[in-house]
């Protein structure tokens, strides 16, 4: 039975928006629906915000600590309504990029609204009726709300009300250590707001690896950031105007409650039921293909429950367009999958952690570990804070790396191509870094390895002691 479309995607988000571009480039007949606007969170909610109000947050803290390079100023007259003018003037410059004209224009038919399956073949939207080939779910996700006495009536902000902030909260509790609440905090706090993170788990940012999570945190609380670890939030009151928490045995009392709690997977309206899809508290189950129960329908980024990063729903859209439109042979392989966490210092991460590796492989593991305090370009700028760790095999083979420290997340990608083509940890000490750059916490930590073989290796230097004795005794 003939169908309308090559491929129907649910979910204007990052994800989806490559499959459709994609698709349609290559000449397949698309449709693109969504129930709101194109973008998804991480234009309008997440990587761009959250990002121009950290450079905003960074700007105004270089200018209050500039007296460490001998430039003194007054402090800093911040305008918080400006700041958050600044986030919304980039998101409007980067918009059309998502607009629909711009995906009408490359032969994508665009419908907004909120449908469902109707069955295995057929989705159902603004009383039409959508068949095709394939469907990709890339409805994405919303922020998960915990289950804290009294919040839903004192009320509380996520990420998706934050930058829309008119006025600066003088106090903000954040509810959740990981990286939305603990880059969203330190920015917030750095353009005034007093902030309290409330973690419950014995580390901020728990996917990390500690020795780094450890240099994040000491920084964040010397700006001036509360950090409240193995603590949950029990109750929420509001009293003349301001909310108190109740907080293991200590009160709270703020202006505004972010909550960044995690995420839930936004599938509660699509019927999956009907399309045979199955799906669990995580989100769409996928197989390596990245295909559901129902092997004609996809699904990719957050709404499959993995790693929540637009670069990996970008990955995962491309695996899709193999799969759906051609031959269903691509797998997605996430055994290289970087991410950063945009703090000051950030944090950037590939691979396994240390006690993982030891986990997998016991001690059969080198640990390479340099810090920014040795290299000349940190010192020359006054960021010392940090370090690079390479986790290794003795051969070589490079299991992970952690970066923490100024532009970690740039930092990250040589090692994550190394690895990507299953280079050894001794191409980049092969390969020549430019002095000074921030780059040689890489080359340094690598180049231990080396120096670390030739110390163990007494026959090696013994011989070469030989050797140039030998070549000394002869001119």
């Amino acid at each position: 039975m003939a169908v309308d479309y090559d491929i129907v995607i649910i979910g204007g988000g990052s994800g989806g928006l490559v499959v459709a571009s994609a698709a349609a480039q290559l000449n397949a007949k698309v449709a693109l629906v969504e129930k709101d606007r194109l973008g998804g969170d991480c234009l309008w909610f997440g990587c761009v915000p959250s990002k121009s109000l950290i450079h905003a947050s960074r700007v105004a803290h270089t200018v209050k600590t500039s007296d460490r390079f001998g430039v003194y100023t007054t402090p800093p007259d911040i305008q918080f309504s400006e700041a958050m003018g600044h986030v919304q003037k980039v998101i409007s410059t980067i918009q059309p990029h998502d607009s629909p004209e711009r995906f009408e224009s490359l032969g994508v038919e665009v419908i907004f609204g909120e449908g469902q399956f109707q069955d295995q073949k057929t989705f159902t939207v603004n009383g039409r009726e959508l068949t095709a080939r394939a469907f990709v779910i890339s409805t994405g996700s919303r922020p998960k709300v915990p289950p804290v006495e009294g919040i839903a009536e004192a009320g509380f902000i996520t990420n998706e009300q934050v930058f829309s902030l008119k006025n600066r909260p003088e106090s903000l509790a954040v509810i959740g250590g990981g990286p939305i609440g603990c880059e969203l905090g330190q920015a917030l706090h750095r353009l005034g707001t007093q902030v309290t993170i409330i973690s419950s788990r014995d580390q901020i940012l728990p996917k990390e690896d500690p020795e780094a999570t450890l240099i994040v945190e000491e920084q964040m609380k010397a700006d001036g950031v509360t950090i409240l670890n193995n603590t949950r939030a029990q109750k929420v009151e509001v009293i003349d105007g301001k909310k108190h928490l109740s907080v293991g045995e200590k009160e709270i009392i703020v202006d505004e409650i972010l909550v960044s709690a995690g995420r839930i997977p936004n599938i509660d309206s699509l019927n999956l039921e009907a399309a045979g899809v199955q799906y669990n508290e995580k989100g769409v189950i996928v197989n390596q293909k990245l295909q559901t129960s129902n092997k004609r329908i996809y699904g990719c980024g957050d709404v499959i429950g993995g790693y929540q990063f637009t670069h990996v729903a970008g990955y995962e859209a491309a695996v899709i367009i193999q799969n759906a439109l051609f031959f269903p042979s691509a797998k997605a392989d996430y055994r290289v999958i970087p991410w950063a966490t945009f703090t000051d210092p950030e944090l950037a991460h590939v691979g396994l952690t240390e006690g993982q590796a030891r986990q997998q492989y016991g001690d059969k593991i080198e640990v390479l570990k340099q810090e920014f305090s040795d290299v000349d370009r940190a010192q020359a700028e006054g960021t010392t804070a940090g370090f690079a760790k390479f986790i290794t095999t003795p051969k070589g083979q490079i299991l992970g790396a952690h970066i923490v420290g100024s532009s970690a997340g740039e930092l990250i990608h040589e090692v994550i191509l190394a690895m990507k083509n299953k280079l050894p940890i001794s191409a980049l000490t092969g390969m020549i870094h430019i002095y000074p750059t921030l780059s040689e916490v890489n080359s340094k930590a690598a180049l231990q390895l080396k120096k670390r073989n030739y110390a163990k290796n007494k026959f090696l230097q013994n011989t070469l002691r030989k050797l140039f004795s030998f070549l000394r005794s002869i001119g």
